[in-house]
């Protein structure tokens, strides 16, 4: 897709090509809202969950330190909810947050059933297989991977949206960097958690699950913080059907 030239330059700069990245997911959250209001914040919600699906097993090394690059795009659905419970409400945002939820579950039955089904074996057998295979490698999740994603997003999204109002209240509506920050650090907190005991630990000793929980946790922390400009950015804007 991109010119050798592009590929060349980012693989010597990976860390600019993180925040160009994240700068990119967020500011598209923010204009699908702009567009499409409401409807466009929950297209990015399912959205990033099939892209943090997706890029999950990636790994790859940002600032000296091994993340998976789902990170980025799991980390904007809090950012997405977090707008969707300041501009919509709370009734809105736990929708949101549920029907993400069945989103999951949906994408996770429909791409186990896909291995399922064999690879051509007419004209183009060799290819066939080949992408066979590389669907199987990404896509045939185990029971401990989908138990554990599933729990950590359903608790801690949950909990954001909770927490967030909690925070607005408590401030009387003052202070959106505050409730942003502290409601989506809480709730990445017990997502990377539940993820790191119940995925990890076992597969790996605790010590490592730890470790890897730790490296998220920094990765989701700056996000939460980077995010803010663009929360505020967004909230400037008058969508139809949003709370005043």
């Amino acid at each position: 897709m991109f010119d050798q030239s592009i590929q060349l330059f980012f693989s010597e700069n990976q860390n600019l090509l993180y925040f160009l990245a994240l700068i990119l997911d967020l500011g598209f959250t923010v204009l699908m809202y702009r567009f499409f209001g409401k409807n466009g914040l929950l297209a990015c919600i399912v959205l990033s969950i099939l892209l943090a699906n997706l890029q999950g097993p990636k790994l790859t090394v940002i600032f000296g330190m091994q993340t998976s690059l789902g990170v980025i795009f799991y980390s904007s659905i809090f950012f997405a909810t977090d707008l969707m419970s300041e501009k919509f409400g709370k009734n809105a945002a736990d929708q949101a947050v549920m029907m993400g939820f069945s989103i999951s579950v949906i994408v996770l039955i429909m791409l186990s059933l896909s291995l399922l089904f064999s690879p051509s074996t007419q004209d183009n057998q060799v290819f066939s297989t080949e992408v066979h295979n590389a669907f199987v490698r990404i896509l045939d999740f185990t029971p401990r991977f989908i138990i554990g994603s599933l729990l950590a997003y359903l608790i801690s999204q949950r909990f954001d949206v909770w927490c967030f109002h909690k925070i607005k209240a408590w401030t009387n509506g003052k202070h959106l960097w505050l409730r942003n920050n502290l409601s989506t650090m809480a709730s990445q907190t017990i997502d990377t958690a539940i993820y790191s005991f119940v995925v990890w630990w076992g597969v790996v000793d605790l010590q490592t699950a730890i470790e890897l929980g730790i490296v998220k946790m920094m990765f989701k922390i700056g996000i939460a913080a980077f995010d803010t400009p663009f929360v505020y950015w967004a909230r400037s804007w008058k969508v139809a059907g949003a709370e005043k």
